[in-house]
């Protein structure tokens, strides 16, 4: 099992979800960024558990300890290694889990691939719950892209039938993605928090879960980043971004909408703005022939509905090799989409860092 990721920048991440700890190893930062340690608490808490009804009740600090690679509250350029501790686990509700795997959950094909020496308590190194190296790193990436001058931040675009407004993909300011980025429920329109969250309650008091699409944004990245074939923009984003459980479908800009789409009404056409080149429309999403084009990055994610849910389901028993009706137990997201907006920020800064360095 390798759970490391990137080129320049090399994150590896370890730890099960009721473990002792999850946490990561962070190879290639540059020595000398000065951290602003209050910033990485912030992220932390933005995607901590525990906060309100749209959340696992499980609660957990989520304060990150730093063993190595930081002296004086610099990078010393050596790997930086940190732990989260686990300090609200409650293990014994997933024991009916290691012989009936969970439906559109990682349990069945992990048993057969580990032969049943895989870790189901809470979904082991397969849970949400790694996602908060993920927010560490990612608000460290966040840092640095800033003093370079490069900005991401995200929003919740949609959960169930409820919709916030749309990012306008030509004319994003810095001032906007840094909004979505200090709000717990980052929404661009505020009304928008109000049916979202009466959409997740509905949801939680059946005993169910609700899928939800993440909408983000990096500005202030120059023409020419990246690389075509196999080493686009696109794909170098997608790669860490598809490493966030629940995450089944990312978008550039419009997307799949170019299917019902022509040429003419569509194509990203040029002129000439305060003496530059400049996009007059931006349906790519700021990357063409997998380079940046000076446009706002801009993608879009689908996160599927959390699989464990109260509600009776069908499943097998994989001892007996019969039939079984499971029901879950423990404490579970009945919308990812609202703690994953810092995550997906994150994997998108740790994945321009890489392409950048």
């Amino acid at each position: 099992m390798s759970s490391v990721i990137g080129n320049n920048i090399k994150l590896s991440v370890f730890g099960e979800s009721h473990g002792t700890a999850v946490g990561c190893v962070i190879d290639g930062l540059p020595a000398g960024i000065e951290l602003d340690f209050d910033g990485i608490n912030k992220e932390m808490q933005r995607r901590a558990p525990g906060r309100d009804k749209s959340s696992t009740p499980r609660k957990e600090d989520d304060i990150p300890e730093i063993l190595t690679g930081v002296l004086n509250g610099k990078t010393t350029g050596a790997p930086l290694a940190a732990v989260i501790r686990n300090n609200n686990t409650k293990s014994g509700d997933y024991e009916n889990l290691m012989k009936v795997p969970r439906p559109s959950h990682s349990d069945y094909p992990a048993f057969v691939k580990f032969k049943g020496n895989n870790d189901v308590r809470g979904g082991g190194h397969f849970s949400a719950r790694l996602t908060a190296p993920i927010v560490f790193a990612g608000a460290i990436a966040k840092q640095i892209l800033r003093e370079k001058g490069i900005t991401v931040g995200a929003h919740i675009k949609k959960i169930g039938s409820a919709c916030d407004e749309g990012f306008d993909f030509n004319d994003i300011s810095k001032e906007l993605l840094l909004g979505l980025s200090s709000k717990n429920f980052s929404v661009i329109n505020e009304k928008s928090e109000e049916k979202m969250r009466g959409e997740i309650e509905k949801y939680r008091l059946e005993g169910n879960s609700v899928g939800g699409e993440i909408e983000c944004a990096v500005i202030g990245l120059p023409v020419g980043v990246g690389g075509n074939i196999f080493d686009t923009v696109e794909g170098r984003i997608s790669s860490f971004i598809f490493g966030v459980p629940a995450v089944k479908g990312i978008q550039f800009g419009l997307g799949f909408g170019f299917a019902e789409q022509n040429g003419a009404a569509v194509n990203d056409e040029y002129g000439i703005k305060d003496g530059k080149i400049a996009l007059l429309s931006n349906n790519n999403g700021g990357v063409l022939g997998g380079m940046t084009n000076g446009a706002p990055i801009v993608f879009s994610v689908a996160m599927k509905p959390t699989p464990s849910i109260s509600i009776p389901q069908k499943s097998v028993n994989l001892q007996t090799m019969e039939n079984e009706e499971l029901v879950i137990k423990g404490r579970h997201d009945p919308c990812v989409a609202v703690r994953a907006v810092p995550v997906i920020e994150a994997a998108a800064a740790l994945a321009i860092l890489d392409i950048i360095l």
